[in-house]
């Protein structure tokens, strides 16, 4: 093949936008298709009555080696959630900071009661320790040692079990969706590692801007974009071709791409850029992982005056009932709500059978016992995200049966986190990985 390679990529969410990005910038004719109106997948920003509202509760890792290569911080406008959480219980809160990059949390970190001090002090040797290893896929999650659950994982490093239950279960809570901790151990130990090297923080504008930037960057670099185009089968469809450099006939097969609306399409090659479901249900590989962690983020307005005081920090619950954190989103980012009014939200792991207002009743009575001075009268519920596919689950071990970027077949390549791990990290490395491979399956086409 001597001229420029039609690949098609379906799916215009990270994975699929850095996909795009990468191979157009190699040379490639490249059309991103996306079956909603904007692009984003699930990194998506709403904004209703002048708040901006994240498809559920999401965050920036600044650490992650694919989010400071594929995006420009700085456009961003990030604002930060100060290091460490605050401790919500029957018995009130407490702060458990990291001194380390923020020393005015050392006394209020020292006086916390809800972990130990022999925890804090291996929370520091154990962020020394991970510190020191290189963020590389290949080196947390391909690794080839014995996996084990972070529950296990950190048993094994003497935390106990007050730790395990007033910090690690809610805080990996949020980041795994798993407050039982039974998820790998090597996401805690990249996530962990991503915490140390960097900040935790939201663009100013919304989750949204992220996905943003990558269309922009993927359009600027020669890609066609296209929403509402839905896929809905792939498949071969042969040909034969004239090799000009051989003069001899030899059989292609280009790949037939089924579009919902019509006007279906032929490329050199498809990267697959779908959730995880899509990609399974259009290739009928096993592999694909499709058992989901499921959330519920519920969003609320609060008189301007009635803030949660927690120093910019997650809120997290350190009992059994009731979300499992709450966020101050405009005590991080005063973008995200109007004036005179504050943003927060709930998060509640899993599939609630409750219904919108009984979530808020829960989420009132939660901060009323938190605060017990204070009344939340005010706590208006505005939006509810029911995410029923919010992650894959990961536990220990599944990480080596996940599907290589070639699984589907020739000419179709797989780019999405179930190849690499759940994370946006581990989607957007994906969609330079699935570009690379096409890049290097076409060299003269790409000009390689």
């Amino acid at each position: 093949m001597s001229s420029s390679p039609r690949v098609i990529v379906v799916g215009a969410g990270l994975a699929g936008l850095v996909a795009s990005r990468h191979l157009a910038a190699a040379g490639a004719d490249v059309t991103c298709l996306e079956r909603r109106e904007t692009v984003g997948g699930r990194v998506r920003t709403v904004t209703r009555g002048g708040f901006r509202l994240d498809r559920g509760f999401q965050v920036l890792f600044t650490g992650y080696p694919a989010v400071r290569r594929e995006l420009d911080l700085e456009a961003l406008e990030l604002r930060r959630f100060a290091p460490g959480a605050v401790l919500a219980g029957s018995d009130g809160r407490s702060t458990l900071g990291d001194p380390v990059r923020d020393p005015t949390a050392l006394p209020a970190t020292l006086r916390n009661g809800d972990v130990t001090l022999g925890d804090k002090l291996r929370v520091l040797r154990l962020r020394t320790a991970l510190a020191r290893r290189p963020l590389e896929f290949e080196t947390v999650f391909a690794g080839g040692e014995d996996d084990e659950s972070i529950a296990e994982y950190l048993r094994g490093r003497g935390f106990s079990e007050r730790f395990l239950e007033n910090f690690a279960g809610p805080f990996y809570g949020g980041i795994t969706l798993d407050r039982s901790l039974s998820t790998s151990k090597r996401v805690f130990e990249y996530t962990f590692a991503a915490l140390a090297a960097g900040d935790i923080a939201v663009p100013a504008n919304g989750m949204g801007s992220i996905t943003a930037q990558l269309a922009s960057n993927a359009r600027r670099a020669g890609a066609t974009v296209e929403t509402e185009t839905a896929v809905t089968a792939i498949g071969e469809e042969p040909s034969a071709a004239l090799d000009s450099d051989e003069g001899t006939a030899e059989t292609e097969s280009p790949v037939a791409v089924e579009v919902a609306n019509g006007g279906d399409r032929t490329a050199d090659a498809v990267v697959l850029a779908t959730d995880p479901k899509t990609a399974h249900e259009l290739t009928g590989l096993e592999s694909i992982p499709t058992d989901a962690r499921s959330c519920v983020t519920q969003y609320y307005r609060l008189p301007a005056d009635v803030g949660l005081e927690t120093g910019s920090r997650l809120l997290l619950n350190t009992g059994e009932r009731g979300p499992n954190h709450v966020v101050p989103h405009s005590d991080v980012a005063p973008e995200y709500a109007p004036e005179g009014a504050t943003l927060v939200s709930a998060t509640f792991l899993g599939d609630r059978e409750e219904g919108d207002g009984e979530l808020a009743k829960l989420t009132r009575e939660c901060l009323e016992s938190w605060y017990r001075t204070r009344r939340f009268e005010g706590l208006e519920p505005i939006h509810t995200d029911r995410i029923s596919f919010a992650q894959f689950a990961q536990p220990p071990g599944i990480h080596e049966t996940l599907p290589d970027v070639r699984d589907a077949g020739d000419g179709v390549y797989l780019a999405g986190e179930y190849t690499r791990w759940s994370s946006i990290q581990g989607a957007m490395e994906s969609g330079r990985v699935a570009a690379k491979a096409v890049v290097d399956d076409y060299p003269r086409a790409t000009g390689r």
